[in-house]
């Protein structure tokens, strides 16, 4: 029986879903206007594990992913830069490039993390049509109103607007000393953006219009005079938020199974995404919300200005194996702050080094260890708990089994782990002789390598030789 955490009642719920055995999750995908860095791909791995769970357990997976090449300003509160503007500005590329350079940089870290992205990643820029019908549906049930520089929701209209984030709304009303631009209540957020400058041109590379049966796109290098003046002041962009809810509903259905995001999401982000969702269908958004926990570096926020901030990329270039830093992040609890540390993840790499030593090590597999699997199994169906199953993992290596009996739960318990065991090929080792000069500190540092990948080093009369451990 899987259980997972739902930020919707705060508890740790058997997981039952809503036309079982099929799954429908939603992933908030990344904005692609700059790197995703380590702290970014510790969520898409959580949400990779998830996954693998899920169908460990024999569900079957429809996972769906966003990738935001449009309308997310510099605040998740709607104001702020344009983030997609900011990182052109600041490369020296069109906003258009700007989203496929960082895109692959989302992809090839994901791949080097062993993280299964959706065959089909969906891009906000391609679903502007199902954004705009989506507005025009909650504008036609009242729950819009209009300001000079967009089209907002109205949270007052929706009652339930705080069951996700649990807030206050009393202690928000603090807000109202706050200029509010026009919105009528602090919670109120924008559908759609105008971007129009007072000479009627636009001012972003990403434009659209809309209103009555015309809508499409426009942009900077097109035909401004082809868009009616009586729709000029349409023109603009959407909100981050309908991008998701419009996304996540043409490709699940109005109702479905998980939503998944960072911790940061739930006061805005998803709370929004309720709201607008369910004010339009009438339905239930989602059954369960996962949120991940940030991770810190050093015991400090990331910053490029600290000279903290990682990418995977980095971590390659630093010598590490990305996929150690996999093993890191299975350390801490999905829900729980993590800190990453280079001690860290040195221990990490020594201790995958050590696995893959031990696996390659052990004969054909053959029938595992029941007692093992089973705990296994209850510790990733306990709210994810990666820390015991890595525990029980170590327990079952460590024990008196035969090596072709652990070989195989290992095998099993990497459809989770995802540590590439199964492709995993021990390197060739070649042990200078350098004794005679006297270089014995770099022959010892390799003799180490070599006992932390499964084999032990002997002198004999007639040179050096490797010999697999006996396990």
């Amino acid at each position: 029986m899987f259980k997972i955490y739902n930020t919707l009642t705060r508890k740790v719920e058997e997981f039952i879903p809503i036309n079982p055995p099929n799954v429908g999750i939603y992933s908030c995908g990344p904005t692609v206007y700059d790197y995703q860095h380590i702290g970014h791909m510790r969520r898409y791995v959580g949400d990779d594990l998830l996954i693998r769970v899920l169908k460990f357990n024999n569900f079957k997976v429809h996972h769906v992913m966003n990738i935001t090449d449009v309308g997310h300003l510099t605040s998740d509160a709607d104001t702020g830069e344009d983030k997609m503007e900011k990182g052109a500005e600041k490369y020296g590329l069109s906003v258009w490039d700007i989203a496929k350079k960082f895109e692959k940089q989302f992809i090839d870290s994901a791949k080097a993390l062993n993280i299964e992205l959706p065959k089909d990643l969906m891009h906000a820029t391609d679903f502007i049509d199902e954004q705009i019908e989506l507005i025009k549906k909650l504008e036609e049930k009242g729950f819009t109103y209009k300001t000079a520089d967009g089209i907002y929701f109205d949270t007052s209209r929706f009652p339930d607007y705080f069951k996700l984030s649990r807030q206050n709304p009393e202690e928000l009303k603090g807000g109202v000393r706050i200029d509010l631009g026009g919105k009528k209540n602090i919670s109120d957020f924008a559908l759609w953006k105008f971007s129009s400058e007072p000479s009627g041109l636009p001012r972003r590379q990403m434009e659209w219009w809309f209103e009555g049966p015309l809508k499409g796109e426009l942009s900077t290098q097109k035909n401004w005079s082809s868009v009616p003046v009586q729709y000029r002041e349409t023109v603009g962009f959407p909100g981050w938020h309908i991008e998701c809810s419009a996304m996540s509903m043409e490709a699940l259905g109005e109702s479905f199974d998980i939503h998944t995001g960072g911790i940061d999401h739930i006061n805005i982000h998803h709370s929004n995404e309720i709201a607008q969702s369910e004010a339009a269908t009438g339905k239930p958004f989602v059954k369960y919300f996962v949120h991940h926990a940030f991770l810190q570096v050093e015991s400090e926020k990331m910053s490029k200005s600290l000279g903290n901030f990682y990418t995977v990329a980095d971590i390659e270039k630093k010598g590490f194996d990305p996929l150690s830093l996999r093993y890191l992040y299975l350390q801490t609890h999905y829900r729980q702050e993590m800190n990453f540390t280079w001690e860290a993840l040195e221990g990490a790499q020594t201790a995958l080094n050590k696995l893959r030593g031990e696996f390659a090590s052990w004969g054909e597999a053959k029938v595992g260890c029941a007692e093992f699997e089973q705990r296994f199994k209850e510790a990733i169906n306990d709210d994810l708990n990666l820390p015991e199953a890595l525990s029980v993992m170590w327990e079952m290596v460590r024990s008196n089994y035969p090596g072709s009996a652990k070989k195989r739960s290992l095998l099993k318990f990497d459809e989770v782990l995802r540590f590439g065991l199964a492709e995993f090929k021990p390197e060739k080792v070649e042990v200078p002789d350098k004794r005679k000069k006297g270089g014995f500190s770099e022959a010892d540092k390799i003799r180490v390598q070599i006992e932390e990948l499964g084999f032990t080093v002997e002198d004999t009369p007639t040179g050096t030789k490797i010999k697999k451990l006996n396990r």
